[in-house]
């Protein structure tokens, strides 16, 4: 499991997360793979997002962490009645999102595992870097 229960201290206490999460671990396990799929969606270009979800303790990003109990907490609080505290939730879900945008355009470089192929080459390049033989016109 990458997110522990401790994961969400950070961002919430624990009356507020047992009332946002109404008390129920299946929402909660719903909301946290959202939050994965939906970070796994601005990383899957350049990173293994199964080795990221897949760490544990203290080898996982603590940013990434973060940013999915922001994300997960954020839809869970979308189902509250009233949006109760939601204002926090969005501002904080917010910037997990400009994070995430600034770590798929190449702005941030986190320190996550690359996505390789077999062979073990680099599959997250975007560019690739190759000339054409030089011509030779000789008349």
């Amino acid at each position: 499991m990458f997110i522990t229960e401790e994961d969400y201290k950070v961002v919430i206490g624990d009356t507020a997360l047992k009332v946002i999460s109404q008390v129920s671990a299946e929402n909660r396990a719903n909301a946290e793979a959202e939050a994965q799929e939906e970070i796994a969606g601005y990383l899957r270009p350049k990173y293994d997002c199964n080795a990221i979800f897949a760490t544990e303790g203290a080898e996982r990003n603590r940013l990434v962490v973060m940013y999915t109990c922001d994300i997960a907490l954020y839809h869970m609080s979308a189902a509250q009645p009233q949006k109760m505290g939601s204002e926090v939730r969005e501002e904080r879900y917010k910037r997990a999102i400009q994070w995430l945008e600034g770590v798929q355009a190449g702005k941030i470089i986190p320190d996550l595992p690359l996505a390789v192929d077999e062979d073990g080459n680099n599959t997250g390049n975007t560019f690739l870097y190759a000339s054409q033989h030089q011509l030779r016109h000789n008349w």
